[in-house]
């Protein structure tokens, strides 16, 4: 019996499928090749592809192949193996934010929306970013701030840094290990940090921090005349404290604080009427202005309650937090939990894998 040689290897055959390039969400037209979408059933379950050449999204009602999105419009209808429809969108920021997985707490779309308001987020601002998180707020902060501005974040946590940056890349599409060119990411702290940007180096600073009160002095020094001071916060005693360290600085304007509620409709014939869920209180936010360096703020005339400004009763230990007080905070103070690190480990893990998935 002859032996016969093995066949020669066929240089035709098809290798693995070539991997689709990283694109942004922050993008309009037609489905393309590492578009992520979002796909909504009936039932408005959702389900988040990345589309890869011969991708295959599986699920227990069959098989919708990603060839069948390439290059169809944003918005279409698809079905798969089982006759099951889906429509198929390209996930908005709110989207993203609300599902891309964290380490830190994020600031909610309701929050962000509020921030970009009343902290004039404007094209071509330079706005200087502390407390970066999960980099939800530094997401809406890039794309108001446009090609021309620039937004400067300073992390405390190393470990923070680095899930904010691949969330931040992903939602831009870019290139592993890249920086937003607009986007400049430190890890220190922000009485450190700030003075080295300079006097009036920015426009407006944005606060997402446990004791901003102690940031006021730095705020004030690289801030620009008219800039705007944002802190946002978790705790009447937190946005107290900080309110009494803008006023006592004297070159800040009287300080104004709110929070939002958001109550999502049931729409159906004539069932009309308020969700059972709601979004209630998430934080505070606080803005005042930067006025003219070396000018004192004009004090607002008030009336205030006997005792509400009483210095020997706001400087009293028992009402730590309420302008007084000097010891130093701490995450339990406010009733934050820490964040393991595996659950940071489980955040970069799934952000790396939602890439291509």
């Amino acid at each position: 019996m002859t032996s016969q040689p093995p066949p020669a290897a066929d240089d035709t055959a098809s290798g693995p499928a070539p991997r689709a390039p990283r694109r942004g969400l922050d993008r309009t037209g037609p489905f393309a090749l590492g578009d992520k979408v979002q796909l909504a059933d009936s039932k408005n379950r959702l389900h988040t592809i990345t589309l890869k050449p011969g991708g295959q999204f599986h699920s227990h009602r069959g098989v919708l192949h990603h060839d069948h999105l390439i290059g169809a419009e944003d918005g279409t209808v698809v079905e798969n193996s089982h006759g099951i429809r889906y429509q198929a969108l390209r996930p908005l920021y709110a989207d993203y934010m609300l599902a891309m997985p964290r380490g830190a707490a994020i600031i909610y779309p309701k929050d962000s929306a509020q921030i970009l308001m009343w902290g004039d987020i404007f094209p071509g601002a330079r706005v200087l970013e502390a407390g970066v998180g999960s980099g939800g707020l530094t997401t809406a902060l890039l794309r108001a701030v446009g090609p021309e501005g620039s937004v400067h974040s300073i992390e405390r946590r190393e470990d923070f840094a680095e899930v904010a940056r691949e969330n931040v890349g992903t939602f831009f599409g870019l290139e592993e290990e890249a920086l937003h060119p607009r986007w400049d990411l430190t890890v220190g702290d922000f009485q450190d940090v700030a003075p080295t940007l300079g006097t009036a180096a920015v426009d407006r600073v944005v606060l997402d921090m446990l004791a901003p009160w102690e940031c006021v002095e730095a705020a004030a020094d690289v801030l620009v005349s008219g800039g705007v001071f944002l802190a946002y916060v978790a705790t009447v005693t937190q946005l107290s404290r900080t309110a009494e360290a803008l006023r006592d600085h004297g070159e800040f304007t009287e300080p104004h604080a709110w929070e939002s509620f958001v109550r999502p409709w049931h729409l159906e014939g004539l069932a009309v009427r308020p969700e059972h869920r709601m979004n209630a209180h998430t934080g505070f936010l606080l803005t005042a202005r930067r006025t003219a360096h070396g000018t004192e703020a004009l004090r607002r005339a008030t009336r205030p309650a006997p005792g509400s400004r009483d210095e020997e009763e706001l400087n009293h230990p028992d009402n730590e937090g309420f302008g007084g007080g000097s010891g130093e905070w701490t995450a339990q103070d406010v009733g934050e939990r820490g964040v393991a690190p595996r659950k940071l480990k489980r955040a970069l893990r799934d952000i790396r894998q939602g890439r291509d998935r």
